[in-house]
């Protein structure tokens, strides 16, 4: 087992041999080429397979998200089983429509060229998973991957080594082995796979190793879907509700111990209100971790941190900080327990403001008003998520229209991931692409432009005569024709101050908002 992590050795996972890899790709991509996947109910039944994978092996993986995370029996059904399960069954329901083709309005002009969009399959496709959850940003992208259409290499996080055995072992019982296959290994079978040719890559994880993706495929001109986190800040303002903030800002930091790539990375508060808000999370913590029944290092409802090496990260972190540790910051090394942890008092160039903390530390910094909240936000790359509490409506279009990230939620954390009617996906630095219910399938399917121009018969000639004045020698009446057809009429006058700037969020005053 030697050059393996400890997860992977501890799990017994077996690694993929690199010489089979080049033979696996190209087996799936003549499967491909066969139409196979190409059959809508096909689809469907690889989809219900996965379901019932999923369904059958609930208990096996609540254990091996148990054993990999430490985490509880409800995170890993409601986070991710449940999560995954309904993805796929909403995937079955709707793949007929997803998949029809559309008739956009062309235009008289084309009125009868019988303009389509047809959403077809990419060809081979290859899903690189993160180990914080195993199954949510493994298998579901999968889902978009087999409704679209296409032949799947499946690469999980040997990190999370439990669950990748699990999926291995359980993945070709249930799907068809001629068109989807796992992989697995370290960075060395990463490598082998990324040397070969796809239609399109989707990777979960962090910018260092998606820039390396990034490159690897545009070797081939390669699509690629990039999911990659970042400091999802909180804006806490003084008309949100402080109890109802704080319950929900310290479940989002506290579930899977703050190891979500969406979690709320730091608050941002006024001053006056700064302890008021700590008081609230002392409450809140002690309703999710009684001291009663052993306090947060004795609750089955927490999880662990993933491994040693990101434990002394985290520990490091906190021995870094200049700010004030107000709740939690006692761990223990041995068990990977790191309790949730709120630091007051924080500086913009602190050691917790530096990088993504992916851990249940929680930063705390002090901002006058939204608008410098706004313009802190503005200064950093872009986010995966960002937070607002506020009861006010200005506060919040404010807030809403003048900052970038991938998205924006105001009055909870983490459960915009939940909702599978929005696409999930990132912005400059925290990623681009979307996926998520019908946002998976358009992620991995083509939008083919198709025209059915009548070439044939008495409508055929028709349009021969119509469409005659395209050709040479081009003369300017046959100009005035093809425009008099094709042309569009400008029925909007010139703006009178084409430079001026002035919208609505600009222009909003900041009176009442400070």
């Amino acid at each position: 087992m030697s050059g393996k992590p400890a997860a992977a050795a501890d799990a017994g996972l077996e690694y993929t041999n690199i010489d089979d890899i080049p033979q696996i790709v190209s087996d799936l991509r003549a499967a491909f080429l066969t139409g196979k996947t190409r059959s809508i109910e096909y689809r469907k039944n690889q989809l219900k397979q996965l379901a019932y994978m999923l369904k059958d092996h609930k208990d096996d993986f609540v254990e091996s998200l148990k054993k990999d995370l430490g985490r509880s029996r409800f995170e890993s059904i409601f986070a991710e089983l449940m999560g995954t399960t309904n993805e796929i069954v909403e995937a079955v329901a709707k793949l007929d429509k997803w998949a029809k083709p559309t008739k956009p309005w062309a235009g008289v002009a084309w009125a009868a060229h019988g303009a389509k969009i047809r959403s077809e399959p990419k060809g081979t496709v290859l899903v690189l998973g993160a180990w914080n959850y195993p199954i949510t940003v493994q298998i579901g992208p999968v889902v978009g991957a087999i409704a679209a259409g296409n032949t799947v290499i499946l690469k999980p996080s040997e990190v999370a080594g439990h669950t990748a055995k699990l999926i291995a072992k359980l993945w070709n019982k249930y799907l068809d082995p001629e068109c989807y296959r796992i992989v697995n290994g370290g960075i060395p079978e990463t490598t082998a796979v990324l040397d070969q040719r796809f239609e399109h890559i989707f990777y979960t994880g962090n910018g260092t190793v998606g820039r390396i993706i990034a490159e690897k495929a545009a070797k081939w001109l390669c699509p690629v879907t990039l999911e990659l986190g970042g400091k999802s800040p909180v804006y806490v303002d003084k008309s949100a509700d402080l109890s109802i903030a704080a319950h929900r800002i310290l479940w989002g930091k506290s579930f899977n111990c703050g190891q979500t790539c969406i979690a709320p990375d730091y608050v941002l508060i006024a001053p006056e209100l700064q302890d008021k808000f700590i008081a609230e999370l002392r409450k809140a913590y002690e309703r999710f971790f009684p001291k009663g029944k052993g306090g947060v290092e004795e609750s089955a409802s927490y999880a662990r941190i993933i491994n040693p090496g990101h434990w002394k990260r985290l520990d490091a972190m906190l021995g870094g900080t200049k700010g004030k540790i107000v709740l939690g910051g006692e761990g223990d090394e041995n068990s990977k327990f790191l309790p949730p942890t709120v630091v007051a008092n924080v500086k913009p160039n602190d050691p917790l403001m530096t990088g993504e903390i992916f851990g249940p530390i929680l930063p705390i910094m002090s901002v006058r008003n939204v608008k410098e909240a706004v313009d802190f936000i503005n200064s950093r790359d872009q986010p995966l998520s960002l937070y607002l509490f506020a009861g006010d409506s200005k506060v919040k279009d404010f807030f809403f229209d003048n900052t970038r990230s991938g998205a924006c939620v105001q009055g909870d954390t983490l459960l915009h991931f939940a909702v599978d009617a929005l696409p999930f996906g990132g912005t400059g630095p925290s990623g681009y692409g979307n996926y998520h219910g019908k946002a998976s399938f358009d992620q991995f399917s083509h939008q083919r432009a198709s025209l059915d121009a009548p070439s044939t018969g008495l409508l055929g000639k028709i349009i021969e005569l119509v469409m005659s004045s395209r050709y040479p020698p081009y003369t300017e009446a046959n100009l005035k024709k093809m425009s008099a057809l094709a042309e569009y009429s400008m029925t909007f006058k010139r703006p009178s101050n084409p430079h001026s700037s002035i919208t609505k969020s600009s222009s909003v005053s900041l009176l009442g908002l400070d």
